[in-house]
């Protein structure tokens, strides 16, 4: 049963101030008397780049099951994006994407899925300054933490810097949330006051990314130009694929990714070429030879899927909770670690609310049902990555193997059936769990559906042809 209100004030500490700590501060600030934000960068005021989170120079898509828990989260920061130039693309429509299996997508209207297109440092902005307007809600940032306080029954605050001979001082919580991404020490933190260690898998495809901003080009700032999208297959390595994202001002931020032995590189002089010959179809390579570059390339190799598995632990602390990437990471070109993370966010709240924040055992509950939708991402991410050579130290088991290959054959019957699509897309944009690919309607369109036959090219329209430059 939930615990009795008291007029003790709650106080709770979240570890990160990137979009899943800001979240979760939001939903802490109605449910604490005090929330502190304890980021280790120095937070820009506006849409800025910031050492601690490198990737956010490369393309970023929230899906629409992660729009719509956004949505929840902060009403009405849709239009507070959209406001600073952000896009809510309609998913079928404006979505140019040649899927692993080879086909490409029909651009079916009447959808239910949508996504908002902008620049990280853009949603990260808009996030932060409505969380951090809450009188509740303090920044602590330039600031590291340290380890846990407490004991390995309860975890009673954090320690940082500072104290008396520049030693470390202890800040008290109720409640503590790691929200601070791949790079969160809570397993170490947590071995250190003697629990057991975290099982850990990680299935890394090797995948490296290389991102470019460019003006849009020609007529196309004028038009709802759609993302153009050609995904890498994993059974061709090494796997290529890149992204045209439109975002705010009138640019394009461009990703292009490869797999060992494929990957893009900085060179400026070589990113055009590999978008143009490297790929499955050379269309995003077209698109950028008619746009002026606004920055050089970037790159990364920080893509291997990690999770781990805190919910599974035989023991563990109240007042702890792990969220966002610090539990699972993702390959970012599935593009779920925001919806993800607002997700989460969102059992962070049910379990609040149906248990209380400090009753005993509620911790364990927050991270138990974070499991569902990091469950979710991570089995359709690992699905595919698997097959790529050395990504995992164990090649597919035959059930993998046969759930992928059903996915195939759902993404073909998706390319050319609405009504598969839709299906398809409910899964793909985490709306529903994977087990929507077996209900009936499913089973049907994708063995008896009607299909329109496949597409011999990007199905970009004239006009937009135009636009771009393209003949």
């Amino acid at each position: 049963m939930p615990e009795r209100t008291t007029a003790r004030r709650r106080t709770a500490i979240v570890i990160g101030g990137s979009t899943t700590g800001m979240l979760a501060a939001s939903v802490l600030s109605t449910r604490f008397n005090e929330v502190t934000v304890i980021e280790s960068d120095r937070l820009p005021e506006g849409p800025e780049p910031r050492k601690g989170l490198p990737q956010a120079r490369h393309a970023h898509l929230l899906w629409s099951g992660g729009v719509a828990a956004l949505e929840e989260l902060l009403p009405g920061i849709g239009g507070e994006l959209a406001g600073r130039g952000a896009g809510l693309i309609d998913v079928m429509t404006d979505l140019v994407s040649k899927a692993p299996s080879g086909q490409w997508f029909r651009r079916f209207t009447d959808s239910r899925h949508h996504m908002i297109v902008c620049s990280r440092d853009l949603l990260d902005a808009v996030i932060r300054a409505d969380v951090l307007a809450r009188s509740r809600v303090t920044l602590l940032d330039g600031t590291r933490v340290r380890g846990l306080a407490g004991d390995r029954s309860r975890v009673t605050g954090v320690r940082v810097p500072g104290g008396p001979g520049a030693g470390e001082t202890v800040l008290y919580a109720d409640l503590v949330i790691d929200a601070s991404g791949r790079a969160s020490q809570a397993d170490k933190w947590l071995a250190a006051m003697g629990l057991a260690p975290v099982v850990e898998r990680v299935v890394d495809a090797g995948v490296a990314y290389a991102s470019r901003v460019y003006r849009a080009p020609g007529a196309t700032a004028a038009l709802r130009y759609p993302v153009v999208n050609v995904q890498a297959d994993p059974r061709r390595a090494p796997g290529r694929g890149g992204v045209v994202v439109p975002v705010e001002d009138d640019r394009w931020l461009v990703t292009l990714s490869g797999t060992r032995g494929g990957e893009p590189s900085s060179d400026p002089d070589a990113f055009e070429e590999f978008a143009l010959t490297g790929l499955e179809d050379p269309v995003i390579g077209r698109l950028i030879s008619q746009a002026e570059p606004l920055t050089d390339p970037v790159t990364t190799r920080s893509t291997a899927n990690r999770r781990r598995y805190y919910e599974n632990a035989e023991a563990w602390p109240d007042g702890f909770a792990v969220l966002g990437d610090a539990v699972a990471g993702y390959n970012p070109v599935y593009g779920h670690g925001l919806t993800v993370a607002a997700q989460s966010v969102i059992a962070l709240r049910q379990v609040l609310d149906r248990h209380g924040p400090t009753t005993p055992g509620t911790a364990r509950r927050i991270q138990r049902a974070v499991a569902r939708p990091v469950g979710n991402a991570w089995n359709l991410a690992v699905g595919q990555d698997a097959y790529y050579p050395g990504a995992a130290p164990q090649p597919p088991t035959a059930v993998e193997r046969l759930l992928t290959a059903y996915v195939d054959k759902a993404v073909a019957a998706g390319s050319e059936n609405p009504r598969a699509l839709r299906g398809l897309l409910d899964v793909m944009s985490l709306k529903t769990p994977p087990t929507r690919l077996f209900a009936p309607d499913m089973l049907w369109n994708i063995c008896f559906g009607p299909r329109k036959g496949p597409l011999p090219g990007p199905p970009l329209t004239r006009t937009e042809r135009e636009a771009a430059g393209l003949s």
